[in-house]
Formats: structure tokens, sequence, C-alpha cells
């Protein structure tokens, strides 16, 4: 087999953006999410297009049992998992603290924390035998700056940051990698997802500038899981040129 690549939320944005770049490039794919149709359908668009083998995994992230059976129960041949992209994250809800649905904070939590946290511990094992390996966990600018009713979002991806500096820490006596990247405004399903499916709020989170789109970020990704073994981008913020932080945009420039 060729070598394997394992990202998690496949089946849209920067996910499957990522899983057609490593395709493209020879790369065999486990691709995971909750939408198995689509993961059937990214799985025959990717072998058809590029000849190459992937293994769809249709679970939820959220719950560790489910992220363990699904490594475990993997064939032989397909645990030798190179590269990890723990890209699976959402953000639901744009309230202040104190009107803010629990239960969006619950999914916030569990999808961006715990699922990445449960993937990487399930997936590591593999790397360590083989002492090495590269983790890329998707966060966010919002991990950097909090910015007003992004609350429990922004907690969410600050622990991402934090969590990706200490998994570097404590796997470098195994020749492991480790790199966060952190995109701003990304042009996916993320504000449908977060306004719940109000197309109007979503397309308005866009006005007056030109985004990131997700092949911007998969190239980033690609670009960072290519560069020789000795070398490790530890973390990178990107940005649209219109945007220079959270709340920093230069919109309807000419």
């Amino acid at each position: 087999m060729n070598a394997i690549v394992l990202i998690t939320g496949a089946t849209a944005g920067i996910g499957k953006a990522c899983a057609e770049k490593f395709a493209a490039a020879g790369y065999d794919l486990i691709i995971t999410g909750r939408r198995k149709t689509r993961l059937a359908e990214l799985k025959s668009t990717l072998e058809s297009t590029f000849g190459i083998k992937v293994y769809p995994l249709a679970f939820d992230i959220q719950k560790r049992e489910s992220v363990f059976s699904a490594i475990q129960e993997l064939p032989e041949d397909w645990k030798n998992i190179s590269i990890l992209v723990n890209n699976a994250g959402l953000a639901l809800g744009r309230d202040s603290f104190e009107n803010a649905d629990l239960d969006d904070w619950d999914t916030m939590m569990h999808t961006n924390v715990d699922g990445l946290l449960y993937m990487s511990r399930a997936v590591l094992p593999c790397m360590i035998k083989h002492k090495k390996g590269h983790i890329i966990n998707i966060g966010s600018i919002a991990g950097k700056e909090v910015y007003e009713n992004g609350n429990v979002y922004c907690a969410s991806k600050f622990a991402v940051d934090a969590i990706s500096k200490s998994m570097r820490i404590d796997l470098l006596k195994y020749g492991i990698k480790v790199t966060a990247i952190h995109p701003g405004a990304v042009e996916t399903e993320f504000s449908l997802v977060r306004y719940k499916g109000d197309e109007t709020k979503a397309n308005a989170a866009y006005d007056g500038f030109i985004p990131l789109t997700a092949m911007d970020i998969a190239d980033t990704v690609f670009y960072s899981a290519s560069l020789p073994s000795h070398v490790c981008i530890n973390e990178l913020i990107i940005t649209c040129t219109q945007q220079a932080g959270t709340y920093y945009f230069n919109k309807n420039a000419s």
C-alpha cells in the first residue's frame, strides 16, 4: 500500500479538500465522518479519479468507544497510518455567554476537543511503534484571540492550541511531528452550521472580503506534511489578505 493518511471530518470543507489533495499525490486514505452516504461518494470519486485506495469510517467522533473501536478494527494493512489530520470540528451559535445554548457548548467541546484527543490517542500506538508520524491539528485564529459571542467556540480552539503544543513536547522522544494550523475566515459549511441552516446569516459572514477557501488550507496541510523528516512546522496562522485577526478586516477594499 501507499503511505496512509487519516482525515477526520472528510465529508465537506477542509477535510474533503485535504482528501482530494493527498489522493492526487498518491496517498491512500482513511476518511471519517458521520454522513455515510457522503463518505461512500467521496471514496468512489477519489478511487476512480486518482487510482488510490480509500477506507471510509462512519461514526461520531464525540463518542470515545466509537473512535477506539473504529481504529482497533481496521485491517492490519490499514493501521500503518503515517499522517493524521484532525480536522473534524464546528461552531454552533453566536450568542452572548449568558444566553448561549448549553447543548451547543457540549457539542463544540465534545467534537473540537474530545474528538481530537480520542483520535490522536487511538492512532498514536502505530506511530510510536514505527517512531515516526505526523499529527496535524486544524485549530482556528479563534484559538489565538477571543471575540465577542465566541466564548466556548474560542475556548475549544484555545484548547486545540494548548493540546498541540503539549503533544509536540511529549511526542518528541518518538520522532513524531505535531503541527497546528490556525485558519481565519474560510468559506465552507462552517457558517451555515454555526447559524443552524440560516443561509442569510451564513452568507453575510463573508460580506465585503474574499475569504480563504478549503483548498487554501488543504494546500498548507499538504505542504506541512511534505517537508523533509528533520523539518517540523509547529504552528501556522493563516488569514486572507483582508483579515488580520479575529475582528480586524479591511472590507470592500478595491
